[in-house]
């Protein structure tokens, strides 16, 4: 079973290992053209009809002091590879917040964020960051992009909680943790060079960036930075660097599902098998809050990843895909990208409700989606 899910809280629901077995093709997947809208099988939900936010919030709170245990050491650590696991805690609680409004979520998120930022140390060019045993006690980018793309997202959360926002106990810290990730996190690997720290060689690494670049556009005072953000936005969807095209040329019509999205995780490929499902929970989690940003993203391409989530990558039961052209067998591990497609259709919410991987990280998105969801019902 994948290591992100042995490595962040306790499994709440689990099931046997699968093996894996990759039934790749050679052939390239051709038509880069955006899938005809279609809604997942069945009949249109309510809704009302789904699990309600508290539902999910007393799955999540069944590990809440297993959580703390367990993330609480990794903060402390001053090793980038520690917070990499962790930043799985920080989008939960991120998505509790934002679920339910309760402030003890949003107190934890900061904590362990603000802990973070506590273990980094003077680094070159005058920045502060971390090293990594894993990669022999070097800076890496990827570990620091992949923590702070929700430490990010905790500072938008609070940025949009009215209420949160005016209490100056909350906005001395945000304020604090936004120049901090400004300079020392998005700043820092920019400066050292955009084409080899941001615009990554692997499709997900560079939406990590882009995750990034989002959050701190909605968040930032400096209309220059926000320039930046921007730029770096525009280029991970639109023209990466050195590989000619962006996020959007990569979807192609998925040869398992025409009205859903293939991609290869290599920049201008359209090779079988295409990207892995474990690493495309990292794009899918960067588009779904593009979309939501307002950003070049639409409707159709929600229901394009919806359909290639419902129909490709989980086609029923406990049968899991390890690539998104439907090829090989994995774990169904979805907490940190394809469960929030849900948001967009209360069908594909229905059919997660169903999904029998549930740890404290899908669990909280849940509650985000039924939130969503009954808000858009309601037209609020």
């Amino acid at each position: 079973m994948s290591a992100r899910i042995g490595r962040r809280a306790v499994l709440l629901a689990a099931f046997g290992s699968v093996a894996a077995a990759c039934g790749a093709e050679e052939d390239d997947v051709t038509g880069a053209l955006s899938p005809m809208p279609a809604r997942p099988d069945g009949p249109p939900v309510a809704a009302a009809a789904l699990k309600p936010v508290s539902y999910w919030a007393g799955i999540f709170l069944r590990a809440w002091n297993y959580q703390a245990e367990t993330a609480l050491p990794l903060t402390r650590s001053a090793d980038s590879w520690d917070h990499y696991n962790v930043s799985y805690t920080v989008d939960a609680l991120v998505a509790m917040f934002r679920a339910t409004g309760e402030r003890r979520y949003l107190d934890r998120a900061l904590q362990f964020t603000e802990n973070v930022v506590a273990t980094a140390v003077p680094r070159r060019g005058g920045y502060l960051g971390w090293v990594s045993a894993q990669e022999d006690g070097d800076e890496v980018p990827l570990y620091e992009s992949y923590f702070w793309r929700y430490g990010t997202a905790l500072l938008l959360a609070l940025r949009e909680d009215p209420s949160a926002y005016a209490d100056s106990r909350y906005r001395a810290r945000y304020d604090r943790l936004l120049a901090f990730a400004e300079k020392h996190v998005f700043e820092k690997w920019h400066m050292r060079g955009p084409e080899e720290t941001i615009y990554r060689e692997r499709t997900h690494m560079t939406a990590h960036w882009g995750l990034i670049a989002t959050n701190l556009a909605r968040c930032t005072i400096d209309s220059a930075r926000r320039a930046r953000y921007a730029a770096v936005i525009a280029d991970v969807d639109q023209h990466v660097p050195g590989y000619g095209g962006g996020l959007k040329q990569q979807m192609r019509r998925n040869p398992a599902e025409a009205t859903a999205y293939f991609w290869s995780d290599v920049w201008g490929s359209g090779r079988r098998p295409g990207q892995d499902v474990s690493h495309g929970n990292g794009v899918l989690a960067y588009v779904v809050e593009a979309r939501d940003r307002g950003t070049t993203w639409t409707e159709a391409d929600m229901t394009a990843f919806s359909r290639l989530l419902t129909g490709v990558v989980w086609p029923g039961g406990t049968t899991y895909r390890a690539y998104v052209d439907g090829t090989g067998a994995d774990n169904g591990w979805f907490s940190d990208g394809f469960v929030k497609l849900g948001r967009y259709d209360a069908a594909v919410q229905q059919r997660l409700e169903s999904h029998q991987v549930v740890n404290d990280q899908f669990a909280a998105n849940m509650a985000l989606n039924a939130r969503i969801l009954r808000g858009k019902e309601n037209g609020t």
